[in-house]
C-alpha cells in the first residue's frame, strides 16, 4: 500500500509533535515550578511521549512492503540503530528522572544536585542529540518509494 502524501504529513506531524515535546521538557524542564508532583507529571509526559514515538515509528513499518514481505532484516538493518538509541535514549530518561526525584522529592524547593548525577546528566543530553537527529531521519527516510513496492531486494 502506498503511502500517501496526506497520511505521510500526519505520520510526520505527530512524530515531530512528540519530539517537540521531548525537547522542550529537556530544555525547560529545570525551570518547573519545583514541587514534586509537577515534576513527576512533566516526566511522566516525557516518557509517554517517548514511548509514543517510538510506536507511531514502529507502526510506520509495517505499512511497508518490505516488512509485508517478511523482509524485515532489511529493515533492521536500516532502521536498528534508531530503535536502539530510542531504547537507550528511554532508560537515560527514565533513570535520570526517577534519580532526580527521589534525591529532590523531599526539599522541593532548595537546589538539588546529588553528587554522581553529572555524569548521567552528560549522557542524557548526548544521546538526546543523537536521538533526535536519528529519529528525525528515520521518520524522513520512511517515505522512501522503494520500501512500498514490490521490487528486487
Amino acid at each position: 500500500m502506498p503511502l500517501s502524501v496526506r497520511r505521510y504529513r500526519v505520520n510526520l506531524c505527530v512524530q515531530f509533535g512528540f519530539l517537540l515535546v521531548d525537547f522542550l521538557i529537556n530544555s525547560f524542564g529545570k525551570f518547573a515550578p519545583q514541587g514534586g508532583v509537577v515534576l513527576l507529571v512533566i516526566y511522566i509526559l516525557q516518557v509517554v511521549c517517548l514511548i509514543f514515538s517510538v510506536i507511531v515509528l514502529v507502526l510506520s513499518f509495517f505499512s511497508t512492503y518490505a516488512f509485508q514481505a517478511g523482509l524485515t532484516g532489511r529493515l533492521y538493518q536500516r532502521f536498528g540503530p534508531t530503535l536502539c538509541v530510542s531504547a537507550c535514549y528511554l532508560l537515560l530518561t527514565v533513570g535520570l528522572d526517577v534519580w532526580l526525584l527521589s534525591a529532590c522529592w523531599d526539599a522541593p524547593h532548595a537546589f538539588c544536585w546529588p553528587a554522581g548525577l553529572l555524569p548521567l546528566f552528560v549522557a542524557h543530553r548526548l544521546v538526546s542529540v543523537l536521538h533526535y537527529y536519528m529519529y528525525k531521519r528515520s521518520s524522513l527516510v520512511i517515505a522512501d518509494p522503494s520500501l512500498y513496492q514490490d521490487f528486487d531486494w
